[in-house]
């Protein structure tokens, strides 16, 4: 249902150019008789033409979506060094690169590891692309369980890391810590000092810090990536990555 005051709304500027208007009108009350009279125009206009209401519910949309890509827009913008430069964010693909991926992700996330083999594929072909990774386990213990494991591998290598996280991405089926260990293990890790270094509460921080930093820019899922000055939630394809990826490198 849509409400009257809405459909008002819809139709103030169709309506202004056809009701009567009267000197010092503008200043008075509008008496219950001429509302119900407008509410009964509007009410029969609508009927005849119900595209209006939905021409409106789209413009409606589409300037909500503006108005939110506008504060992302503004968001990224205040926090661009916490995004792009935060020393304790594992990075990949080339260090040095002129664009940079900054992905927002669950090791349980299905749509992450859906969009993957494509983020992979394009690190590979793309020799000045840099990719920044946010651990953000959302989806339950496991998942905060396999960032830590990560995060910790970290402190084994940058390249430790990306092995690990390469593997957890290409994981199928049920993720749990039994799992997430013979991952790490696989992955060349020294399992005891992962161990010891998960529970540290220095990357019981990292984590948090990255959940206030998800906050601030209102991501409420997985995948978000930040490309260039704006921010894609879910997961895309790697021709939509390339094109996102090209039109940050021309701004």
């Amino acid at each position: 249902m849509i409400p009257r005051t809405f459909l008002m709304l819809a139709l103030a500027m169709l309506l202004a150019g056809a009701l009567p208007s009267a000197p010092g009108r503008a200043a008075d009350a509008m008496k219950p008789a001429e509302r119900e009279a407008i509410e009964q125009v509007i009410h029969d206009y609508l009927l005849k033409h119900p595209e209006v209401v939905i021409e409106a519910l789209r413009a409606g949309q589409e300037a909500e979506k503006a108005r939110e890509a506008a504060e992302a827009k503004a968001e990224i913008a205040k926090r661009r060094d916490e995004l792009l430069n935060d020393p304790t964010s594992p990075v990949g693909g080339n260090p040095k690169g002129d664009v940079t991926i900054v992905e927002f992700f669950d090791y349980r996330c299905p749509y992450c590891k859906q969009m993957e083999p494509g983020l992979e594929a394009l690190i590979k072909e793309d020799p000045k692309l840099r990719v920044v990774y946010k651990e953000f386990p959302i989806l339950g213990p496991d998942s905060l369980i396999a960032s830590r494991v990560a995060l910790a591998a970290a402190r084994q290598g940058n390249d430790k890391y990306l092995r690990f996280h390469a593997a957890m991405m290409n994981t199928k089926g049920q993720i749990n810590e039994a799992v997430i260990l013979k991952v790490a293990e696989d992955s060349g890790l020294d399992i005891a000092k992962i161990k010891a270094d998960m529970k540290s509460p220095e990357i019981e921080a990292l984590i948090k810090k990255n959940y206030e930093l998800a906050d601030s820019l209102d991501i409420k899922g997985t995948p978000a990536l930040i490309i260039g000055d704006s921010m894609t939630p879910g997961a895309v394809d790697v021709a939509t990555l390339r094109k996102l990826v090209a039109e940050a490198r021309k701004s």
